[in-house]
């Protein structure tokens, strides 16, 4: 008898973004896999190539439960859904950035609690939280994504030691700079803008581009080169409780260990800080 294929279920799976491409790299590796979005309709790549696609809203209950109806089996997790938020902090809309922890924090323990009855059935079972480098760099106007991912990071750590006792490993994506249409979307649907009054009026132009992420569109790692890479790690006898994959990963893994705001020029420049800073003083 062939062995059966080990399932895997993935959030946010939009085509265009990482969880698009992780679920067609672990179609390709022979895992059956489910393809989860929002909106079904955004899924159509996947469908043409025969993975299973179901509708999931992580921050419903009822959609969280609808799905689970559907997934017979489960081994891996794999907890990818998220937005972006850029914004300085003293001009933050903490109503908006409640939302964000929302889905990037609070929404994935939902799925973890929720899915947990199958994971604990399977005798290899995964949970995996895509987190970010964001969670070890500090990154002007980007504090909260940075910070929600921060949170998910100390909360996957803590959760790897809590399951040990019951044989599922955890596993922290601590991703770098990936190319997929997240920027895009950023700006055809947010274009976030400063507040009227902000401190940072005097450069305006300047730092709205920064929120905007202009001249990062096409920066980074291929979606399915990274997705291939977290895969073929995922496969290791031995599984690492971290995984940096993306462009920049190995460069913020080293900071890590390195004095604190070593970088802090070099990341203030890549989004014109250093130019605000001249401006502001004016």
């Amino acid at each position: 008898m062939s062995t059966p294929k080990r399932t895997v279920l993935i959030t946010g799976c939009s085509d265009g973004g990482m969880g698009s491409a992780l679920a067609i790299a672990f179609h390709k590796a022979g895992f059956y896999v489910y393809a989860t979005a929002r909106n079904p309709a955004k899924m159509t790549e996947l469908v043409s190539l025969g993975i299973d696609t179901l509708q999931l809203d992580i921050q419903s209950e009822s959609s969280i439960a609808d799905c689970i109806s559907k997934v017979p089996s489960l081994d891996i997790l794999v907890n990818n859904a998220g937005l972006q938020f850029l914004m300085p902090i003293v001009d933050i809309n903490i109503a908006e950035a409640r939302k964000l922890y929302d889905l990037n924090v609070w929404g994935h323990i939902a799925m973890i609690q929720a899915f947990l009855p199958l994971l604990l059935k399977s005798s290899n079972a995964v949970i995996i939280n895509q987190t970010s480098i964001g969670a070890n760099l500090a990154v002007p106007f980007q504090a909260v994504y940075n910070s929600s991912k921060a949170a998910l990071a100390m909360l996957t750590d803590s959760l790897r030691l809590e399951l040990q006792p019951f044989g599922i490993k955890v596993v922290d994506l601590r991703t770098g700079i990936v190319k997929t249409n997240l920027i895009k979307n950023l700006q055809d649907n947010s274009n976030p803008k400063l507040p009227k009054g902000s401190i940072y009026e005097p450069a305006k132009e300047v730092v709205e581009k920064a929120l905007r992420q202009e001249g990062f569109e096409d920066k980074g790692l291929p979606a399915h080169q990274w997705a291939e890479l977290v895969v073929r790690d995922l496969q290791k006898s031995n599984l690492p409780a971290v995984i940096w994959r993306g462009e920049s990963a190995c460069l913020v893994r080293t900071q890590t260990v390195l004095p604190s705001g070593l970088l802090d020029g070099v990341v203030k420049k890549m989004v014109g800080l250093d130019v605000v800073e001249q401006m502001v003083k004016k």
